[in-house]
């Protein structure tokens, strides 16, 4: 599952504009939702019916999908950025971070999008250090040549 499929919708994501860093940690990503529709529902003492997915970015509305019932001893894989903010602490059991530079990030990335994501994800780094919280942490200069950072 990607959190991308969390998104909120495009007038609170682009409200600032396309290009703000602050919007693109603040705005774009419903962890909230995240949390109640798929995290708390799927985690001990949860009914196990989760949503897989809330908002459709391209048409801008919600899925309108039903629940799905997750059958015993069933493991969720969430990707996705942001995921040890604080909002997040203690909704998972084992997180791999990816480390990336931001030169790496604006290889990959659109050009229009490169300042929000990689201010973003500066902002991101800086008020959750999400590095010594995971369980392992890869760095990933080069995705064809990924590396475990060993403490």
């Amino acid at each position: 599952m990607d959190s991308e499929d969390y998104l909120r919708p495009r007038s609170l994501r682009l409200e600032h504009g396309s290009r703000d860093p602050d919007s693109g940690y603040e705005s774009w990503y419903d962890l909230y939702a995240l949390l109640r529709e798929v995290l708390d529902p799927l985690g001990p003492g949860g009914s196990g019916a989760w949503l897989p997915a809330l908002w459709d970015a391209e048409r801008d509305r919600s899925t309108r999908l039903p629940r799905r019932d997750a059958p015993p001893g069933a493991v969720l894989v969430l990707t996705g950025p942001f995921l040890l903010r604080w909002e997040m602490s203690g909704a998972l059991d084992a997180v791999v971070h990816l480390q990336t530079s931001a030169a790496a990030q604006r290889r990959r990335l659109p050009e229009g999008d490169a300042d929000r994501i990689t201010g973003a994800w500066a902002r991101y780094l800086e008020e959750t250090d999400p590095a010594p919280r995971a369980d392992v942490v890869v760095r990933c200069e080069d995705p064809r040549h990924p590396a475990v950072v060993v403490p």
